[in-house]
């Protein structure tokens, strides 16, 4: 969400101090958050380890509308993220909710207790304490055990669905002095929370348990999975090792795992996969160093054939932010190093590895890897279930733009909210191959390819990806036409579904020797080549400012599920001899379930909106809202031969699916003139995580309104197939002035 301004209200309760706020909150009936709700990847067949990343970033809660900062864009490598505060129940951001779950990723909040959190540890087994004098009954003859009540797995149950998140980890960093009797409690709440979890959220529901308080109650970070933390790991749906474990800790992990016997019918399967072995970047004790050294660490944890918690990610921004020339580019490119690797001619500096323990021997490694190269990549969720949807923004920009038209400029922004894939298979480095899987004849070399995130231009949103092709000059008979497939983004695809995808790009940089030719294309993609799925775009139609779009209908044979979708480039140069230099600007990508021939035509549309002011002294501070609708295309006449006849009067079933439009965010404007055209960009919505709503602050409007009688918002849609509307689809509200 970014905005014209720089006044802005924070989510509601954005965390809490203590469980009484908690309760505090629950007091108070609270209808859902309208946030992108979680959507499965499809599974993998691939065993590596899973990832959870750990965002232990300046505490959290530091992204700001009106300044650029740190955001995660490597999604394809993780499974879980986990957003971690120090507060006693921290909430994940709605941004953040929204980017994981446009990447079939589950986001997490936490619960943490350290320092003073005793009192409240035993609050959260006890549950909340009435006002009034009471007691039981009769006393019991025999005090048993400490009593456990289910109240405050109900209440967190509840709160994670309120705000649209998928779970919690579990951080018991202070002693239990109620020792055994305690700790059981605190097992036998694991399992209530991780039911009522899974009752509120789905069976996707994730609890996860950090090594850190045993089964004696005392605060005994183990580094790894053994009896004295085995009943919490059993209770929880997974395990988040301590950081500070010896090389050989990984491989005793998981035959300590393999030796159990767990025949508690309670206990949920688990695998060497739901063991998180913890790595701090900050290199606090963690083996190889942390930083560009944590793959030295991870070595030790895939060779193990367990899974990878990744803790503190932000060093890339927090451990270079005070050296000179520090600009966001530069960070981005620190980033992309550790998680994608460097480019050619780059360099990374491994940090010297602290020494082993006494009594570890050493241990050998190689040159740095990337992180994400010990995970599998995957795709986003199926655009049959989530339309896929990317204008390659990072989250955070300098600017905003609406099909092709610049509405914002400042020094910066951050809305997490606004954040989509970079390209997987396009960035940070290019994989040009010939169309047609490659010619054996050819003779010259196959050109090469750059690809880098800009903030300076984009379609939609705050940025785009700029592509650059060269070659150098060729004298042989083939070097004249060369035609590349330079796939972009992987996708996954049900068998024998009818797909549609649109692409949007410029040229940004052209050569006088060279005409372009560029094409839409979808591709399966198999471990051994890379398959048609269509030959090419079957249209294209020109946009303001240079733009274009691509159409490609696609057709998936009942081959594959794993597909990428990319770009054709035809170039034939005048005179071969002579190198090539161009480049194009992709500004956004989309694939999207088509509908059938005889699905009912529709079209989205807003139906009203209204305004409510915060008071009657600042008319202009107060809530928009609106509301979603579609209409339909008029129906042919009915041909129903009677009440016997089977065939519905219209051809196709009703699905939400195929009926309705889906928004993925609004555009809001504002004008003193009842024309659209005339009015000025204010906002998106999103932010709040109230999807048809948009907090309007006087301050934030970037136009006088002294004498002003009547000021005019519009509010206008852009779908999950990335269409913006138009404005005859579009409604406006007048507020007028005292």
């Amino acid at each position: 969400m970014p905005i014209t301004g720089l006044s802005f209200k924070p989510v509601d309760s954005p965390y809490f101090k203590s469980l009484e706020e908690v309760d505090l909150w629950a007091s108070t009936p609270r209808t859902a958050l309208d946030i992108l709700k979680y959507c499965p990847r499809p599974s993998s067949s691939d065993t590596r380890g899973k990832l959870l990343v750990c965002h232990d970033y300046k505490g959290g809660y530091t992204e700001s509308l009106s300044s650029i900062g740190y955001t995660f864009n490597f999604w394809y490598a993780a499974d879980i993220f986990v957003y971690f505060s120090h507060h006693r129940v921290t909430v994940p951001p709605p941004g953040w909710i929204t980017a994981a779950h446009r990447q079939g990723v589950k986001m997490l909040g936490t619960l943490i207790f350290e320092g003073n959190g005793e009192d409240d540890c035993l609050r959260l087994l006890v549950g909340r304490l009435p006002k009034s004098k009471t007691g039981p009954a009769r006393q019991p003859a025999d005090f048993r055990s400490l009593p456990l009540s289910p109240h405050y797995a109900r209440v967190l149950a509840e709160l994670a669905h309120q705000r649209g998140f998928d779970g919690y980890l579990l951080n018991f960093e202070c002693p239990l002095r109620g020792g055994i009797e305690q700790t059981r409690a605190v097992a036998a709440w694991i399992t209530l929370l991780v039911e009522e979890m899974k009752s509120k959220i789905g069976p996707h529901a994730e609890v996860v348990w950090y090594d850190s308080v045993v089964i004696t109650g005392q605060l005994a970070w183990q580094d790894r999975l053994n009896a004295f933390n085995l009943p919490f790991f059993l209770s929880s749906t997974s395990f988040f090792t301590n950081y500070t474990w010896a090389p050989s800790y990984a491989a005793k992990t998981a035959e300590y795992f393999r030796a159990l016997d767990t025949p508690a019918a309670h206990v949920a399967p688990k695998t060497l996969r739901d063991i998180y072995m913890g790595i701090d970047v900050f290199g606090r004790g963690s083996h190889g160093g942390g930083g560009f050294g944590a793959y030295k660490a991870l070595a030790h944890i895939a060779a193990a054939g367990l899974s990878t918690a990744f803790f503190g990610q932000g060093w890339t921004w927090e451990n270079t932010q005070d050296a000179s020339g520090f600009t966001w580019e530069s960070w981005f490119a620190d980033d992309r190093r550790l998680w994608a690797g460097p480019r050619a001619g780059e360099r990374v500096a491994v940090p010297a590895a602290p020494p082993n323990r006494a009594g570890e021997p050493p241990c050998a490694h190689g040159p740095f890897a990337p992180v994400a190269s010990f995970f599998a990549r995957r795709a986003p969720p199926d655009p049959r279930a989530l339309p896929l949807h990317t204008t390659f923004c990072p989250g955070a920009g300098r600017a905003w733009w609406v099909d092709g038209v610049r509405v914002l400029q400042r020094e910066g922004w951050t809305d997490v909210a606004r954040q989509t894939s970079v390209g997987d298979l396009v960035w940070p480095v290019p994989a040009l191959a010939w169309e047609g899987g490659g010619d054996d004849a050819r003779t010259d070399a196959l050109p090469a390819a750059t690809a880098e995130v800009t903030l300076e231009d984009a379609w939609n949103g705050g940025s785009c990806l700029r592509l650059g092709i060269s070659a150098a000059g060729e004298a042989g008979d083939d070097a004249a036409f060369r035609c590349v497939w330079l796939p972009v983004q992987s996708v996954t695809i049900t068998p024998g579904e009818l797909y549609e995808a649109t692409a949007v790009y410029k040229v940004d940089q052209e050569d006088a020797n060279v005409d372009l030719d560029i094409a839409l294309s979808v591709k399966l993609l198999s471990s051994s080549a890379v398959a048609n799925v269509v030959p090419q775009s079957v249209s294209s139609a020109a946009l303001p400012g240079g733009w274009t779009k691509l159409r490609a209908p696609a057709a998936t044979p009942d081959l594959s599920t794993k597909a990428a979708l990319g770009l054709v480039v035809s170039l034939v140069s005048e005179d071969a001899a002579q190198p090539l230099t161009l480049a194009l600007l992709l500004g956004q990508l989309n694939a999207y379930p088509a509908p059938p021939p005889a699905a009912p035509a529709h079209a989205p549309m807003l139906l009203w909106a209204d305004f409510a002011a915060a008071s009657p002294t600042a008319p202009l501070d107060g809530t928009l809202t609106w509301e979603v609708a579609a209409t339909f295309a008029p129906l042919a006449p009915l041909t129903l031969r009677g009440a016997e006849d089977p065939a519905s009067a219209w051809p196709v079933a009703p699905s939400a699916e195929r009926w309705f439009p889906r928004f993925m965010y609004f555009n809001v404007y504002a004008g003193v003139s009842p024309a659209p055209e005339a009015a000025v960009w204010i906002g998106t919505s999103g932010h709040d995580g109230r999807a048809h709503a948009f907090a309007v602050r006087h301050a934030n409007l970037p136009f006088a309104t002294a004498g002003v009688k009547t000021v005019a918002f519009f509010v206008q849609g852009v779908t999950d197939r990335g269409e913006v509307m138009r404005w005859d689809q579009c409604v406006f509200v007048n507020v007028p002035l005292p």
